[in-house]
């Protein structure tokens, strides 16, 4: 795996939590940390030069003052700026440095999740070569609640392993939201519930399965829990967020630029922790 992680700041006090998470990442990785702000193109080129000091020494400070803040290890460090679409540019130098994570703040657009489309932050997951985390919440400690709302899908496979790969030492639940056909017409009958039951024991039985079968290509045994849960994918991880406060929700990307996503337009509208979002291989 690659050592490089990507932190593209806005300068921004809204990106002080995400930089902050991004040197305790780093750090715990044992990553170089390239932190990167994108200036506007359009800006007179006698402006730039002036600008570009600018930025690297806000960016200094802003450094010196998390550290203090947080007591953050200093982990290997670059400051660059470039010139270009924000999007654009963040993405080419993922791909150049072979990032093996992007680091960004949340969008201003919350509670507005018709906004999300054409934000930058949309654009980039759209595009991303690695997994992407979307931090808003004060780097207090370590990551130590993390949910992954699973399925049968490749994606969700991929998402799980990313998760035990890089957060062995996290309590890991893994969530998944169930619907039977009939509920609504007769899930009052006892023959009903009964059924109703014996599939839910086969598909948590089915579950179980692929977890072991991942589980056996990988190292270590993380504390692991599978909840099952009735209902829509949303409802129910929301519902769950609300009632256990998760430090972090890992979830794949279906990689289709046209067709949003409604976990991850729900989790950026409305953020309650910080998310992950992970390519599908």
């Amino acid at each position: 795996m690659s050592r490089t992680l990507l932190f593209a700041t806005d300068l921004s006090q809204e990106n002080r939590a995400a930089f902050a998470r991004a040197l305790r990442l780093a750090h715990q990785q044992g990553a170089q940390l390239d932190v990167l702000h994108v200036l506007d193109p359009y800006l007179p080129h006698r402006m730039l030069h002036d600008l570009e000091r600018a930025v690297s020494d806000d960016i200094s400070a802003t450094l010196t003052d998390l550290r203090e803040d947080y007591a953050l290890e200093l982990p290997s460090l670059m400051i660059q700026t470039v010139v270009g679409d924000a999007h654009v540019e963040i993405v080419r130098e993922a791909h150049e440095r072979h990032a093996s994570l992007i680091v960004l703040g949340m969008h201003r657009k919350r509670g507005e999740k018709d906004l999300l489309f054409g934000t930058t932050l949309m654009r980039i997951l759209r595009s991303t070569p690695c997994p992407v985390v979307v931090a808003s919440y004060r780097p207090t400690q370590p990551w130590q609640h993390i949910v992954v709302p699973i399925d049968f899908s490749l994606t969700a496979r991929q998402t799980l392993k990313e998760a035990l790969i890089r957060f062995p030492d996290a309590q890991l639940t893994l969530l998944h939201a169930w619907n039977l056909p009939g509920e609504r017409e007769l899930g009052n009958q006892a023959f009903y519930a009964q059924w109703r039951d014996h599939e839910v024991a086969r598909l948590r039985e089915a579950l179980d399965n692929e977890v072991e079968s991942l589980m056996r290509e990988l190292d270590g045994i993380p504390d692991i829990e599978l909840v099952l849960e009735p209902g829509q994918p949303c409802d129910v991880l929301h519902d769950y967020i609300k009632r256990h406060s998760p430090d972090l929700v890992m979830l794949g990307s279906r990689c289709r630029p046209h067709q949003p996503n409604p976990l991850t337009d729900m989790l950026l509208s409305e953020p309650h922790c910080d998310v992950m979002v992970c390519r599908p291989w």
